[in-house]
C-alpha cells in the first residue's frame, strides 16, 4: 500500500494543471484495470480527466458508489520542499492525506475481497473526481448521475481523527461590490462617494447575519478597493465565505444577503454568489454509520462519528437523498498544510473496514 501511495503522491496533481491531473487519472485507471475493473477515463476540455471504474458488474442490484478525488491544492514543484518521506510510522507528502491515501485504501479493499473470493451483494462503482478542490465545477453532473443510480455512497475523504464523518456543512461564497464615485480627497472630498467606507459598513451588517450557535458562519476573507490615498475610492469589493449546517439555511442566508441595501444614498451594491455545495445532514449518514459501527466491532474497531465545517463531494450526493457516509479514507492530519501525513499502520485497517462495508451492504 505504501509503495502504491508513494507513486501516487509523486505524481503532483493540482486542480489547475490539466496535464498533471490527467497523469494522475491514468495512474489510478491502470491500478483499477489491473484489479479487473471496467475502467473509463472521462476527459474534459479544461479540467483534468475523471476516472470511473466498476467491479462485480453482473449483478442487478443498485451499486455502492465509492467517491474520491485525484486533484490536490498543491502546486507543481511542491515535492521539492515537501518530498514523500516516512518518519515515526507516518508517511508525509502533498495530497497524501487529502486524499490519495483514501483511493489506495479503496483499491486494497477491492483486492482483498477478490483475494478472499468474497463477492459483494452489489456492484461496486468508483468515481474519482478531477476538480473537487475547486467546488466540482467540471464533473458535478456526472457525479450526481452516478449517485442517483447508487444504493449508498461511501466517501474516501480522510477520517476526522479516527472518526467517520456523518455531517458536513454546506459551503458557499458571496461577492459584494460597492460602486461609489471618485473625487480628489483633498480638493473636493465631499464630491465623492467612498466605496470602501460603504463596504466597511456593509461588512458589519453581514457579520450580524451569522448564527454561530446554530452553526451558520460568515467570514469576510478577501477585500479589495481603492487606487491611491489621495483619491476617494469609487469601487470596493469583498468575498465572503458562508457555511450552513442545514439545507433550509440556504434560502434564508441568500435572501438576507441579497436584501442588503446601500447606506449612502448615492452608493450602489452589486451582489453575486450563494451556497454552491449543500450540507451533508446527519440524517443521510446515520444508518450507514450504525452499520459501519457493527462491522467495525467485528474487526476490533470502536468507530465514532464526527461533523466538520468543510465540504466534500459527499455533500452533493446526500442532498440528492442518497445515503452517504464520509471519512472512510486514511487516518492522519495536516490537510492542505506542510505537515500533511497519514498513519501507516491504519491504512490496512481502513481498507479492511471498507471491504467489510462492501461485503455487507
Amino acid at each position: 500500500m505504501v509503495r502504491c501511495l508513494r507513486q501516487a503522491v509523486e505524481i503532483e496533481s493540482p486542480t489547475s494543471s490539466k496535464p498533471d491531473v490527467d497523469r494522475m487519472a491514468g495512474f489510478f485507471a491502470r491500478e483499477f484495470s489491473q484489479s479487473h475493473g471496467k475502467v473509463k477515463l472521462l476527459p474534459h476540455k479544461t479540467a483534468g480527466s475523471a476516472v470511473l471504474a466498476e467491479f462485480w458488474s453482473g449483478k442487478r442490484a443498485k451499486p455502492v458508489l465509492l467517491l474520491g478525488h485525484i486533484d490536490t491544492v498543491w502546486d507543481v514543484g511542491t515535492l521539492e520542499r515537501m518530498p514523500f518521506r516516512i518518519k515515526n510510522g507516518r508517511a508525509y507528502g502533498p495530497g497524501i492525506f487529502d486524499m490519495k491515501s483514501g483511493i489506495v485504501c479503496a483499491l486494497w479493499a477491492i483486492r482483498a475481497l477478490q483475494a478472499l473470493k468474497l463477492e459483494p451483494p452489489r456492484p461496486v462503482r468508483c468515481f474519482l473526481n478531477a476538480d473537487e478542490e475547486v467546488s466540482t465545477l467540471a464533473f458535478r453532473s456526472q457525479l450526481e448521475a452516478e449517485a442517483r443510480r447508487a444504493r449508498a455512497v461511501l466517501v474516501l475523504e480522510p477520517a476526522l481523527g479516527y472518526a467517520l464523518k456523518t455531517a458536513r456543512k454546506g459551503v458557499g461564497e458571496f461577492r459584494i461590490t460597492v460602486h461609489g464615485r471618485s473625487a480628489h480627497a483633498g480638493v473636493a472630498p465631499g464630491a465623492g462617494v467612498n466605496a470602501i467606507t460603504e463596504l466597511a459598513r456593509q461588512i458589519l451588517r453581514i457579520e450580524r447575519l451569522a448564527r454561530p450557535r446554530q452553526g451558520l458562519t460568515l467570514n469576510v476573507g478577501v477585500i479589495e478597493g481603492g487606487t491611491r490615498t489621495n483619491v476617494v475610492p469609487e469601487r470596493a469589493s469583498a468575498r465572503i465565505d458562508v457555511r450552513i449546517p442545514r439545507l433550509r439555511d440556504r434560502e434564508r442566508i441568500e435572501q438576507e444577503v441579497y436584501a442588503l441595501k446601500p447606506i449612502h444614498p448615492e452608493a450602489r451594491l452589486e451582489i453575486s454568489g450563494g451556497v454552491n455545495r449543500p450540507p451533508l445532514e446527519r440524517s443521510m449518514a446515520i444508518d450507514l454509520f450504525r452499520h459501519a459501527q457493527k462491522v467495525g466491532r467485528e474487526l476490533g474497531m470502536e468507530l465514532e462519528e464526527a461533523s466538520t465545517g468543510g465540504g466534500s463531494d459527499g455533500n452533493f450526493t446526500a442532498a440528492l437523498g442518497i445515503p452517504t457516509l464520509d471519512g472512510l479514507g486514511a487516518v492522519g492530519d495536516g490537510a492542505h498544510a506542510l505537515d500533511e501525513h497519514v498513519v501507516i499502520r491504519e491504512l490496512p485497517r481502513r481498507a479492511a473496514l471498507l471491504a467489510a462495508l462492501l461485503a455487507t451492504l
